[in-house]
């Protein structure tokens, strides 16, 4: 006879529910820990290694992202090392600034960059500003320099012997700058709008131009500097330097310091050592103190160049030239000292205008040997004596 289960739960012979239950705990948990425990382990390898605001699957695809554009990412898009000026304006998103970059030639690939610089936690710290970039830079570079709080500076040099002209050439040369040559000839000519404290203590006339008072040196220039800022810091280095000893010593002297710079920018012009520049300013001021021209060469070559304007800022003279270039800075024209001053002079120019040498010196004529250095005389006939064979 056959037993019939009147339970339903009692169990028949065979693989028992509970021994088939037993196996399946087995397989399935360590298996679903392990699953667990691997989502733990990406989640955290992710949250350490990018930024906050991804989640764990977002984070990962775009460090895959990263590693597979890796050879982009450190290699620059070209070899020219010249910087270029990129700016952020206002509202512009890490996308926006990644197509700039393309669009001005800095980088192959903007999502690129946009994505870098939201991995590496800086897309919220590129703001409005202007910067300085090259091609040679990589993208970890541009990034860099496109978050650095410090404002990126551009080294402008104004040399001695240069007229107000030439440092406007200069600086249509450097693009860098946000303004030009036009904005700052406006800013040192005579219409410019200028402290009277400045005027005053330096005897400038007020309708001269700032020729002469530009002070020559290197400027550490920002890309928020204008063409009156720029002047500023330059009028404060003269300040800075030209001390009151020395403006004492003009004074005593009986002269104002527009009056010694316009002498100093002359001595500039003529000296090649500088050795000499004290006894070039004794043969102009021994003329000055008997009437005599100047006739100083210099100023005929400024006289002829402001009437050219043609770009030739000091243009070789022939012997008409000397009483053709018909202007108040041709001193073999006029007697006394020109308008004003001809360039920017060296602090040593100055110095030698303020404490020349003591000569009996009228004339002075470039050494033969061509070394820069100078045969001075007395008296004419000397002077015509000591001619070159």
């Amino acid at each position: 006879m056959y037993q019939q289960y009147s339970d339903p739960l009692q169990e028949p012979r065979g693989v028992s529910v509970r021994t088939l239950s037993n196996i399946l705990r087995a397989i399935l948990i360590p298996g679903c820990l392990g699953f667990i425990l691997l989502c733990v382990v990406v989640s955290f390898f992710v949250v350490i290694t990018t930024p906050d605001g991804y989640n764990p699957i977002e984070g990962l695809a775009i460090r895959i992202y990263l590693v597979r554009n890796r050879d982009i990412l450190n290699s620059p898009i070209g070899t020219d090392p010249t910087l270029k000026r990129f700016e952020i304006r206002e509202g512009e998103s890490a996308n926006d600034i990644g197509v700039n970059l393309v669009t001005a030639g800095l980088l192959r690939n903007g999502s690129l960059f946009a994505r870098y610089a939201r991995f590496q936690g800086l897309d919220d710290d590129l703001r409005p500003g202007v910067f300085f970039l090259s091609q040679t830079m990589t993208y970890d570079k541009i990034l860099e320099v496109l978050t650095d709080p410090t404002p990126t500076t551009v080294r402008f040099l104004v040399r001695e012997n240069m007229r107000m002209e030439e440092i406007a050439a200069q600086i249509d040369d450097t693009p860098l700058l946000s303004f030009t040559g036009a904005e700052f000839l406006a800013v040192v000519g005579p219409s410019a709008t200028l402290s009277n404290d400045f005027r005053m203590r330096y005897g400038i006339p007020s309708n001269a131009t700032l020729e002469g008072f530009l002070y020559p040196a290197t400027y550490e220039l920002t890309a928020g500097d204008t063409a009156i800022s720029f002047r500023d810091e330059m009028l404060t280095a003269f300040d800075t330097y030209v001390t009151q000893d020395l403006r004492d010593e003009a004074t005593r002297q009986g002269k104002t310091m527009f009056q010694i710079v316009t002498l100093a920018s002359i001595v500039e012009r003529e000296a090649v050592l500088a050795s000499e520049r004290p006894t070039i300013a004794s043969v102009y001021l021994n003329r000055l103190s008997v009437g005599q021209k100047l006739d100083a060469d210099p100023t005929v070559q400024y006289q002829l160049a402001n009437n050219r304007q043609d770009g030739v800022w000091w243009p070789l003279i022939t012997a008409d030239d000397y009483q053709s270039a018909v202007g108040p800075y041709n001193t073999y024209l006029n007697i006394g000292l020109p308008r004003g001053p001809i360039v920017s002079p060296s602090l040593s120019s100055i110095r030698a205008a303020i404490y020349p040498a003591t000569t009996t010196y009228f004339y002075f004529r470039a050494s033969c040997n061509g070394d820069g250095s100078h045969q001075f005389s007395t008296t004419f006939e000397e002077h015509a004596a000591k001619g070159c064979p």
